[in-house]
């Protein structure tokens, strides 16, 4: 008979009920799933919203990080269903399903793990100040942490580990972190090839979180066609491959993932309540945290957004003027009232003949000089920002990560880079939305007329010119 006792569900909007393991077996060692997400290092995470400062401007948005990792656990089984026999089969000596399963379960909750408050904002405006990333932190936190209750882990809802195997933390925090150029790769082939599934063109992560963000935000009930994307999905000699009748769905897929960013994580006001941030948190954060994270485990653990923002926001009320200034400018932001309103937007868009990286628009603060020396001394006086948001198209086809998608053409019966498809290389790469934000509307039309002559003369520019 099932041992219901041994097995939780909770229900999730997005995937229906998703099972995890709750209790070990009798006279075992064994660590339980829900182990895992109820330590305080996961549980954190329901104090920090996914959607880092949209959430100000989408009513609904007030998900967290906490329900995205728990769907990217499960979006771990999922994938490992479609595609495990197809990596037995390429790579004879991959560990049993249980393992793998296991793997990409605990990859999938833990690769958020090293989320600060406001997310990826923290990671550029804190972490990067001690060169970590959260994926770099979160993986020191996996192995420091959490491995020994790693390597407890027995089974999952669906599978087993091989009774000789044990899962491996350094694995998990492996798994979680974006290749680097010059890495080593003394990694066993199927690992190399599992990677792809947290950091490729479509991974355990993003597949949830363009489902979850979508509904969530309002913007679709049903973003794309999760189903027929995984169908068509397998592990081939090249690496994760998807047959040319699911190209469809992944087109599906990337439009919606590049329409969210365009459309709510690069809102105006969203870009707008980013730069109150980053001007207020520049000169609050020695005062919010002592330094960095890696030396400060214990006090990053109770560090979040829910943390963060209920202690400015009794700065206001300080004996110490610094702080006192600070936290009326804190306050501001908790009212959203925001200084910053934008007065003109431009796009450019980028293919694989574009040079993107040789445009002023990769700049802002180049940007922003040019547009002072074109209006001249008359406006010298005039405070305005420039913000420049990059929205991928196509994610991961530059940089270290390329050449992990590949795609099946059943006509030639061959497999073939995916960016050689026909309809793929149709989309382009990347857009560059570039705002100017001001104190007010009063000089619109003269930053619109600036930045009309830049797009249309500066698309390519000579930098020197400067």
């Amino acid at each position: 008979m099932y041992d219901y006792d041994r097995e939780n569900l909770c229900h999730d909007p997005i995937h229906g009920y998703i099972p995890f393991t709750s209790k070990a077996e009798l006279g075992t060692e064994e660590t339980a799933e829900r182990q895992i997400i109820d330590h305080p290092w996961v549980q954190r995470l329901r104090w920090i919203h996914q959607l880092q400062t949209a959430w100000w401007v989408y009513p609904t948005a007030e998900h967290t990080r906490f329900p995205h990792v728990i769907g990217a656990m499960h979006m771990g089984s999922r994938m490992t269903a479609a595609v495990y026999e197809s990596l037995q089969y390429v790579c004879p000596d991959v560990p049993s399903r249980g393992y793998v399963e296991s793997l990409l379960r605990m990859a999938g909750l833990l690769h958020d793990v090293g989320h600060g408050p406001f997310g990826h904002f923290f990671d550029e405006h804190f972490l990067q100040d001690y060169q970590l990333t959260h994926e770099t932190l979160g993986a020191e936190i996996i192995c420091r942490q959490m491995g020994d209750l790693l390597r407890g882990i027995r089974r999952n809802p669906n599978s087993r580990l091989g009774a000789d195997e044990r899962l491996d933390p350094e694995q998990v925090a492996w798994l979680i972190q974006r290749p680097r150029h010059g890495e080593r790769k003394d990694h066993p082939r199927w690992l190399l090839f599992l990677r792809s599934l947290l950091s490729g063109i479509y991974t355990i992560d993003n597949l949830d979180f363009v489902l979850r963000d979508a509904y969530m935000s309002g913007y679709s009930l049903r973003a794309y066609d999760l189903d027929r994307l995984l169908h068509y999905t397998v592990f081939t000699d090249e690496g994760l491959t998807i047959q040319d009748r699911g190209i469809d769905a992944l087109l599906r897929f990337m439009g919606v993932r590049a329409e969210l960013f365009r459309s709510v994580y690069f809102h105006r006001t969203v870009r707008a309540i980013d730069l109150t941030l980053a001007d207020l948190f520049t000169e609050s954060k020695t005062l919010l945290f002592p330094g960095n994270p890696r030396d400060h485990l214990a006090e990053y653990q109770k560090f979040t957004e829910a943390s963060l923002l209920v202690d400015v926001g009794r700065w206001e009320d300080a004996t110490d003027p610094v702080q006192r200034r600070l936290g009326r400018g804190w306050q501001g932001l908790l009212r959203r009232e925001l200084p910053w309103t934008m007065v003109c937007q431009r796009s450019l868009v980028f293919n694989e003949a574009g040079v993107e990286a040789g445009s002023i628009f990769a700049d802002a603060e180049l940007v922003e000089q040019r547009i002072r020396r074109q209006l001249g001394t008359e406006f010298a006086d005039v405070p305005f920002r420039v913000d420049v948001a990059r929205a991928l198209f196509r994610p991961h086809t530059l940089g270290p990560a390329l050449g992990q998608n590949f795609l099946f053409d059943s006509a030639r019966r061959r497999v073939q880079p995916l960016t050689t498809h026909q309809l793929f290389e149709r989309l382009p790469i990347s857009q560059r939305i570039c705002r100017v934000y001001a104190r007010s509307q009063e000089y619109a039309s003269e930053f619109a007329a600036v930045m009309d002559h830049l797009v249309g003369g500066a698309a390519v520019d000579d930098l020197t010119n400067l």
